[in-house]
């Protein structure tokens, strides 16, 4: 069987990391399964999908530093020369992170670690609504 559900995430922007792991959980109760995967995909291309420590260090400083150095917010991206925009960093830094996550669950439970949360980081350069399809697959 399969269940889909959409979620509307409000996002700030600019490295902005959300914690999505309740409502990723909720979506795979309400499915009704007990056991199987659930993909987590982002809908568009300026923000991706993973999984960290969801705590104040790394939400506010280190993940915004790390990509920072991948793909600097302020670099030379021949996509904003296309399209005279200025959000190139957003697209490669989504692009390097990702739109999407597979995760296991049984018992209706996802499996994560103790410290592990599923985490929605939005790389554009302005504050939306996003949406992230939870897909759930099991029996």
């Amino acid at each position: 069987m399969v269940y889909t559900k959409t979620l509307e995430v409000a996002t700030e922007g600019n490295c902005h990391l959300v914690d999505i792991t309740e409502q990723v959980q909720r979506a795979v109760t309400q499915s009704g399964l007990a056991a199987g995967v659930v993909t987590v995909f982002n809908v568009g291309s300026t923000a991706g999908i993973t999984t960290i420590e969801y705590e104040p260090g790394l939400v506010r400083h280190d993940m915004k530093a790390a990509f920072e150095k991948l793909a600097p917010e302020h670099g030379s991206y021949e996509h904003e020369n296309t399209w005279h925009d200025d959000n190139g960093h957003a697209h490669v830094r989504a692009s390097l992170l990702g739109p999407s996550l597979a995760v296991p669950f049984s018992g209706g439970t996802l499996a994560l670690g103790t410290w592990q949360q599923i985490t929605l980081i939005d790389f554009d350069t302005r504050s939306r609504t996003r949406k992230v399809v939870c897909q759930v697959m099991g029996e």
